[in-house]
């Protein structure tokens, strides 16, 4: 098996662009594909992907290719790839298959031929709720085994207990402070904070923390994992020194509690402030300008859209009169509540979310 393989970084569907410039500032040199994008590299290349990229969702390693144009083909050359290489004896594992455009079209009995494969010649259980999965894509009749080596999708970052309603994934809350600008210099101001993603998000950007430092990782359970190395790889550098200047702010008390909490087990409480308040008694943070940034909501889930737009309106003016200086981001997937606002608001791409199609309105300076 070649030491150096393709890794698929799956985005956010919208936000392939913005995990693109990440993948680069990290080392890499990647390609945008539909739904994701593309690095070539090693074992240790997959761990630190995993461990510092905060867009990507999972982490699949492509180790492995050959034709097949018929069931039993696909059973013999499945039964002669390097299982051992990858996969441990005493790890229970599952296979999902996709077929498109191939002589190859039953997902179900593709799986069973790399299943039985598996079993057989490696030896490794087989069970439909194992945490690692094998995936198998068979495209114009060429077959590719991957790995998915997160487990668990990475927005789950391992030290936020407390949720609101419709809360803001990590990976997508990550990627747009990357496309409002921010590079962890800035100050952030999250006025409707619910459990405090934008703001924990951009603190632990600004102290140089990585994202997957709390949690475990589907690559631990494999054959190529060296806990060593690992170890070595993961021991945390001491923490840039970072001004306090990251703002959240909520009309609902249990939604500070929240933050508060989530910032604690996230190690970034001291850079972090959380006040109870209603938007009409927003203040503007002492110090430089920055990004205010918020996931308001939008009627789809919460509510219902008639009174969104006064509020939006009352927004709107709180930022232009009180924010100069200052850029604004809005995620919604109402563009008449963005509009609302009366500011001067430019739309990102769409990006899907929960079943949503949203965008991120922006303004440059205000």
């Amino acid at each position: 098996m070649d030491d150096r393989f393709e890794i698929f970084l799956v985005a956010t569907p919208g936000l392939e662009a913005p995990l693109a410039a990440e993948a680069a500032a990290l080392g890499w040199q990647p390609v945008v594909q539909p739904g994701g994008v593309t690095i070539t590299g090693g074992w240790t290349d997959v761990w630190r992907a995993n461990l510092w990229l905060r867009g990507a969702t999972r982490v699949l390693a492509r180790v492995g290719q050959f034709r097949a144009l018929h069931l039993a083909q696909l059973d013999k050359r499945a039964r002669k790839f390097p299982w051992a290489d990858v996969l441990r004896r005493d790890v229970p594992v599952r296979v999902e298959t996709t077929c498109k455009a191939s002589r190859i079209y039953h997902a179900g009995a593709a799986t069973q031929r790399i299943e039985r494969a598996i079993a057989e010649e490696l030896g490794a259980p087989l069970a439909p709720d194992a945490s690692l999965v094998v995936k198998v894509r068979i495209e114009d009749d060429l077959v590719t085994i991957s790995l998915d080596t997160t487990g668990e999708s990475l927005h789950k970052r391992g030290h936020k207990e407390a949720v609101a309603k419709a809360p803001m994934r990590e990976t997508m809350a990550a990627m747009f402070l990357c496309e409002m600008g921010f590079d962890g210099s800035q100050p952030v101001l999250d006025p409707m904070c619910g459990s405090g993603t934008f703001v924990i998000e951009a603190a632990e950007i600004a102290a140089g923390l990585a994202p997957g430092r709390s949690r475990s990782f589907g690559f631990q359970q494999l054959a190529s994992f060296d806990d060593t190395a690992w170890q070595a790889m993961r021991a945390p550098a001491a923490p840039r020194p970072v001004p306090a200047q990251f703002f959240g702010s909520d009309r609902d008390a249990g939604a500070i509690r929240m933050s508060q909490a989530n910032a604690e087990r996230a190690g970034v409480a001291a850079l972090t402030r959380f006040d109870c308040r209603a938007i009409g008694d927003l203040e503007r943070p002492d110090g430089p300008p920055g990004i205010v940034i918020l996931n308001p909501p939008y009627g789809a889930r919460i509510g219902n859209k008639g009174p969104l737009f006064g509020l939006h309106a009352a927004m709107g003016q709180v930022f232009k009169d009180r924010f100069k200086g200052w850029r604004i981001g809005i995620v919604t997937s109402e563009g008449a509540l963005a509009k609302a606002t009366g500011l001067p608001l430019e739309s990102g791409p769409v990006v899907a979310h929960g079943g949503l199609k949203v965008r991120l309105w922006r303004t440059a300076v205000l």
